[in-house]
């Protein structure tokens, strides 16, 4: 079987391209298909082992660093990748790789992390983290997600099988594009962190890409005004410079910036606790804390609400809620935590409903249901 599969953008590593790796092991005769590949070397890993076709917007000025400037360009470039050889086309898409083209005699199979969000529910807050002033302008920023809208909604319908990654992604599927989706979690890879009984060590962590939705911001303010706890942040992106000027002169916050994964695994199964304020379509980073035993203090809406055990009276509790993205619902999520205990098993447990073995039987499921001619049912 000939297998395509197209990612957005390789460009970092995050959890799509945790995913991704996944899909590679899935399929090892699988080629790469995407709109900018500019992964470093040094952290390729599996997608080293296989061909990648990079669009035309590859080749244009300045893309290395300003690929996202060219969203409006991608769509077209996304439609001139040539698939017609393959029989199974695997879109990992949260972004354009949804849109590329197919035709009759191949099945699309859409892994989607999220309907493209700036288009939708996030378009004033992408309108705003812009900053443009100038009114003509916005103007014609909002007729280009008005037109980025209508190509992603009209694509949606050229999917032959939708997979979300979540059921919070599912709901997005269903009412953005009028597709029902059936729902395989990403997989943990559990062999990856050391799982650690205790003692833990007297700091909370938070790790991620360092970009405003993620809102790290948020739990560097609200350990500035608790210089008792002590927070460490790993990560890096457009945000760091800022966060590290917000964070100047608090002697409780350390930032790191990107550390090697075999720092971060040691940091994050020593960690008192987790740290998540994002409202993520699924979020891998608290299933990873958890397979360390860490427990997760977490943003209560999303992703998180599937992945992390957090309700009062939940005697397998693997964490905390807060319930507003605010410095006092944070610091009372901070208190309560601290009233309870977590057992570092029942951590391990709850992470280990999402390892690989089961993202590849409920993957095969899926596939061998809209392709039974091509996939083998034992």
């Amino acid at each position: 079987m000939r297998v395509a599969i197209v990612h957005d953008w390789l460009v970092a590593r995050g959890g799509a391209e945790k995913v991704l790796d996944a899909l590679l092991d899935a399929f090892p005769q699988a080629e790469i298909f995407t709109v900018v590949d500019f992964m470093p070397e040094s952290i390729r890993e599996r997608i080293g082992r296989h061909r990648v076709h990079s669009s035309l917007i590859q080749r244009l000025p300045f893309a290395r660093r300003h690929y996202r400037r060219y969203l409006p360009l991608m769509p077209y470039a996304i439609e001139q990748l040539d698939l017609r050889d393959f029989d199974l086309v695997i879109s990992s898409s949260h972004a354009v790789a949804k849109g590329v083209m197919t035709h009759s005699g191949q099945v699309h199979v859409c892994y989607c992390h999220t309907p493209m969000r700036y288009v939708w529910e996030m378009k004033e807050a992408y309108l705003a983290d812009a900053g443009i002033k100038f009114a003509p302008l916005e103007w014609c920023m909002r007729y280009t997600l008005h037109r980025l809208r209508q190509w992603d909604y009209v694509t949606a319908g050229q999917v032959d099988l939708f997979i979300a990654n979540s059921h919070n992604v599912a709901r997005r599927i269903a009412k953005y594009y009028r597709r029902s989706a059936a729902v395989v979690p990403p997989p943990v890879d559990l062999d990856a962190f050391q799982f650690n009984p205790g003692p833990r060590e007297d700091y909370y962590l938070t790790a991620s890409r360092m970009v405003p939705y993620k809102r790290i911001d948020l739990i560097i303010e609200a350990f500035r005004e608790t210089p008792q706890r002590r927070l460490v942040v790993i990560g890096d992106g457009p945000e760091r410079k800022r966060l590290e000027q917000l964070a100047q002169g608090a002697g409780n916050i350390e930032i790191l910036g990107y550390v090697p994964i075999a720092d971060l695994q040691h940091r994050l199964s020593h960690a008192r606790a987790f740290v998540f304020a994002a409202d993520e379509d699924f979020g891998i980073a608290p299933l990873e804390a958890q397979a360390c035993g860490t427990p997760v203090v977490a943003y209560g809406n999303g992703g998180a609400r599937e992945t992390v055990r957090g309700e009062e009276g939940d005697i397998h509790a693997t964490g905390c809620f807060f319930q507003e993205q605010s410095i006092p619902s944070l610091l009372a999520a901070l208190e309560r935590f601290e009233a309870r205990t977590f057992d570092p098993m029942d951590c391990l447990t709850q992470a280990r409903q999402f390892r690989h073995d089961a993202f590849f039987e409920h993957l095969h499921q899926q596939l061998a249901g809209c392709m039974p001619a091509l996939v083998p049912n034992d």
